[in-house]
């Protein structure tokens, strides 16, 4: 038996703080580490000390393991815990963590390495008898044999990153024609995000749903698994809502999984906690193997809820030695539980990530969050831009889902563009809420369920006015004062790039937006700081909003909108919207395919940005010739720097 004094944590962000919690509970010294980009992040402030270790890239920083080693032996650390993502399912860095002398919170690296390879993981299943999805795991990894084992299995098809996870180098391929170019593209995202393009194959299951099995083993050879989570709401083939249990799984089913799953788990000799991921067919009601995670999940706060265990404590208690402390005949599952992933992206422009500084964040007091930012804090570039995880929990599904969409529609962030209607909308869907969503949901429903609604209802507008005054926006508004009679023409554009001009005008408390002809007017109740308490249609409301340079941000009636370009003088009819490709976020331009003078077609793509670890591809918005090229690869460009201009149309 070994105590561990002091813990190493080779992470950051909102899994760094979660496990900081649990190590302050059981008096457990921390230390953080940090890149540049994270000097002042909250993971830092909460530990006990912080070492830096580099750079902001990953590469140069949370992925150096001799950095990281060197970091825990200088602090004089017992243990390090990987987190999730990063170093967690590097075989190479658990077993530097044992040759320093560390101890490794996870399983012993022979299991990593077992699990961690997608492909030698799925021959060992079978040789285990987990069922799997038929494809091809082999080691030719020629474009001609990927092709022919494509037309074997027969399409739909999965390609898959062998060394991947979290969706990184996953494609889905419904088309022969379309194979070439997911090999291509899978191939390039897996060299980047693993180092390793190796790819797998798989049958793509229609109509399925993403069940995973949480287990855990000790070294005294006990192995449980503590139930089920339903994955199934996915975008980008990463996860958006979680719950626990699944909606799909009944108790035997819930049993044979399990079953599977502690097989799985004890055929690659597993210590600590793991997830045995599968593919759930409802028609079928058959099961297949995914992969196994050979960490701690994102999502394990719902099985936290349901069964009253502290998962974080677990592997700690794994790690010093001890056995766990109950058995399978003991474990009990009491309840449901949700969670929602809170990001800073766009899901109405295909999940965008957005980054920037958080003007306002504030979470409701009655519910479990698990958060790596506070107001103030800045989300970069460089790292995945999840903001918080929003947990509930309830007797029944409906009581959970129920008290999940109250949660984040009281939750207001304001900085950047994020997601949190989106999860609201899921919620309130009618098959989700039926238990009816598979992986395929939101992908095929994205367009409604993206869907904008204006903050404040109608009243937008006149919000936007109402924010505006009574102090001065840059030079904008110079000279203009909310007394009677006063106003002001008002041009904004949207995130959806729409502009909308409109006419504020005020008499007394009561502010009017006349666009297009028809008047929306709110009643200013009162107005202090960022919060404003308002009348609309003989409701009261209240808004919160945020200004930064010429941006505009309202939060109110559970809607959230950005306006930007805000002008007062009509807006320029030849803007060129159509003439120019932009920066759709801050990012690396990773490649331009255009030159001046070349000939293009509408949807041709013309450069590629990669930003928060994903690659974005910029098309043209029309047919026509390139007139300028002005951004090159490498370039690190802000947000609507424009990177190709077209000849004007004759």
């Amino acid at each position: 038996m070994t105590t561990i004094r002091k813990l190493l944590i080779a992470n950051r962000g909102e899994i760094a703080c979660r496990i900081i919690r649990t190590a302050r509970v059981r008096a457990v010294a921390t230390v953080a580490v940090y890149s540049d980009a994270d000097v002042d992040a909250l993971h830092v402030r909460m530990a006990d000390e912080a070492i830096h270790i580099g750079e902001s890239e990953p590469a140069q920083s949370y992925l150096n393991i001799d950095v990281v080693i060197a970091a825990a032996k200088d602090a004089g650390a017992d243990a390090v815990h990987p987190g999730y993502g990063f170093l967690s399912e590097r075989a190479d860095f658990a077993k530097a963590c044992a040759e320093a002398g560390l101890i490794f919170v996870g399983p012993p690296a022979n299991a990593i390495a077992a699990m961690g390879d997608k492909a030698e993981a799925k021959r060992r299943m079978i040789e285990a008898g987990v069922p799997c999805v038929p494809g091809y795991q082999g080691e030719d990894q020629s474009d001609a044999t990927l092709r022919k084992e494509a037309d074997k299995i027969g399409f739909p098809v999965m390609v898959k990153a062998s060394a991947g996870g979290g969706g990184r180098g996953m494609r889905v391929v419904r088309e022969k024609s379309e194979l070439e170019d997911a090999i291509v593209s899978a191939r390039k995202e897996a060299e980047s995000a693993f180092g390793d393009g190796r790819l797998l194959l798989e049958r793509a299951v229609v109509g399925a749903r993403h069940v995973e099995i949480q287990v855990f083993a000790d070294a005294q050879g006990n192995c449980i698994h503590l139930g089920e989570r339903d994955c199934s709401l996915q975008r980008r083939n990463q996860k958006v809502i979680e719950e626990s249990p699944s909606p799909v799984i009944t108790q035997d089913k819930r049993e044979e999984m399990g079953a599977a799953a502690v097989r799985a788990a004890q055929a690659v000799g597993y210590v600590g906690a793991g997830t045995v991921e599968f593919l759930f067919d409802p028609v079928r009601d058959e099961f297949y193997f995914l992969e196994m995670n050979t960490r701690l999940q994102v999502e394990h706060p719902v099985t936290e809820m349901i069964t009253g265990f502290d998962l974080v404590a677990w592997q700690l208690d794994i790690a010093e030695g001890k056995s766990l402390p109950v058995s399978q005949g003991e474990m009990r599952l009491e309840g449901w539980a949700m969670e929602a992933r809170l990001y800073a992206e766009d899901p109405a422009q295909g999940f965008m990530p957005h980054s920037g500084k958080i003007s306002l964040l504030e979470f409701p007091e009655d519910t479990r969050i698990d958060a790596g930012v506070e107001q103030s804090d800045t989300v970069t570039t460089f790292y995945d831009p999840m903001i918080a995880k929003v947990i509930a929990c309830g007797a029944t599904r409906d009581e959970a889902r129920l008290k999940l969409a109250a949660a984040l529609k009281k939750t207001v962030l304001l900085g950047f563009a994020h997601n949190r209607d989106f999860l609201v909308s899921l919620l309130e869907d009618e098959a989700f809420a039926k238990g009816e969503a598979d992986t395929g949901y939101i992908e095929s429903n994205l367009s409604r369920l993206a869907r904008r609604r204006p903050p404040g209802g109608g009243a937008a507008i006149a919000l936007a006015g109402a924010a505006l005054t009574d102090a001065p926006f840059g030079d904008l508004l110079t000279g203009w004062h909310s007394r009677d009679g006063a106003g002001f023409p008002l041009h904004l554009v949207n995130t959806g790039g729409d502009i909308i001009k409109s006419d504020i005008k005020f008499n007394g408390a009561n502010v009017t937006a006349t666009v297009g002809g028809d008047d929306v007017s709110i009643e200013l109740l009162s107005k202090t700081g960022d919060y404003i308490r308002y009348r609309h249609n003989g409701r009261i409301c209240s808004a919160h909003f945020a200004r930064n340079m010429y941006h505009l941000e309202i939060d109110a009636d559970g809607a959230w909108e950005r306006y930007m370009d805000i002008t007062l003088a009509p807006a320029s009819e030849s803007a060129g919207g159509d003439d120019i490709v932009k920066a759709p976020m801050a990012g690396l331009v990773t490649s331009v395919r255009v030159g001046p003078g070349d000939p293009i077609s509408k949807g041709t793509i013309v450069a590629t940005v990669e930003a928060m670890k994903m690659e974005h591809q910029l098309k043209s918005p029309r047919d026509g010739v390139v007139a300028e090229v002005l951004a090159k690869e490498g370039d690190q460009v802000a947000i609507r720097t424009k990177l190709v201009t077209l000849q004007a149309e004759a």
